[in-house]
């Protein structure tokens, strides 16, 4: 490994499910793209997960294993992860996602020719325990009205410059946006005149199983109405005609969880048949071929 660390990919981590754990980190270890370093930040799992954590950093001699004392939240484990890398770049990545090989170097290479761009990200498969099932799409270059329905990024699929991640604070720790870390830290840089992209070939594997509408409380639905309300705000597209989207976590919470799943298939499934995505030759380095995951 050479001395400089290009990308840190920093994977905040609790009580997680082995098998779904092992194989995101092997996607890493996987990855074509060599100068890495991973920052797997157990945010104060239990002792019986230690054997766990100490087998995944095993994997490779460039995962390193950083351990919380108590359990302080994602936002607060990925601060801990970026504030200790040392790559130019930072990779997002979840715990029960898999990363397709060439997602580094194909992000790598984006952002090393497109200085405009502080983060890219990459549409994503939608899988489970069953294989893939959908497709998530968004937008190429977001702009603020992307932001009304949802995040026009997709989290874990995300390569940041590590210096604007410094420069603005890293995420927001604070209880009122826990669990929309991202949401906030995007909107938040969008304010700012930072900007993003989204590559067009899906370079990840999202984890998205029957359960996960259920695991989402109403009292994230309302912190996210907040979020949604002040975000808006900053972006200048609070308006008379937006304040539904401010509203929208409530409404869809009212929506019992097995029909959100039902619609949820049936869109990423339609997107499969109709394969939306076209091949983005603009973050293809010189002799690689562009990838088909499916």
């Amino acid at each position: 490994m050479k001395n400089k660390i290009a990308v840190s990919v920093v994977m905040g981590v609790h009580n997680p499910e082995r098998e779904p754990f092992l194989a995101a980190v092997a996607s890493i270890c996987r990855q074509t793209f060599e100068d890495w370093e991973m920052l797997l930040c157990d945010d104060g799992s239990g002792e019986a997960y230690r054997p766990l954590f100490e087998e995944a950093a095993a994997m490779d001699s460039r995962i390193i294993l950083l351990h919380e004392r108590a359990h302080c939240g994602l936002a607060h484990a990925l601060n801990h992860g970026i504030f200790r890398s040392r790559g130019r770049y930072i990779a997002r990545m979840d715990a029960d996602d898999i990363a397709e090989p060439h997602r580094l170097a194909r992000q790598v290479h984006f952002l090393d020719t497109h200085p405009v761009f502080s983060w890219v990200g990459t549409q994503a498969l939608l899988f489970d325990s069953q294989g893939i099932w959908g497709l998530q799409t968004v937008p190429d270059k977001p702009r603020a009205r992307d932001f009304l329905p949802h995040s026009p990024y997709i989290h874990p699929s995300v390569l940041f410059r590590r210096s604007v991640l410094l420069q603005n604070g890293g995420y927001n720790t604070a209880r009122r946006v826990l669990q929309c870390e991202d949401y906030e830290l995007f909107m938040r840089l969008h304010s700012r005149g930072y900007r993003g992209c989204n590559l067009r070939t899906p370079l990840l594997r999202y984890r998205e199983d029957r359960d996960a509408y259920r695991r989402r409380s109403y009292a994230r639905r309302v912190r996210e109405m907040h979020l949604r309300r002040s975000g808006f705000r900053r972006l200048g597209i609070l308006r008379l005609r937006t304040w539904p989207y401010v509203y929208k976590p409530l409404l869809v919470g009212l929506v019992p969880a097995r029909i959100q799943h039902f619609i949820r298939r049936r869109l990423g499934k339609q997107k499969i048949k109709e394969n939306v995505w076209k091949t983005d030759t603009r973050d293809v380095p010189e002799k690689q071929k562009p990838i088909r995951p499916l």
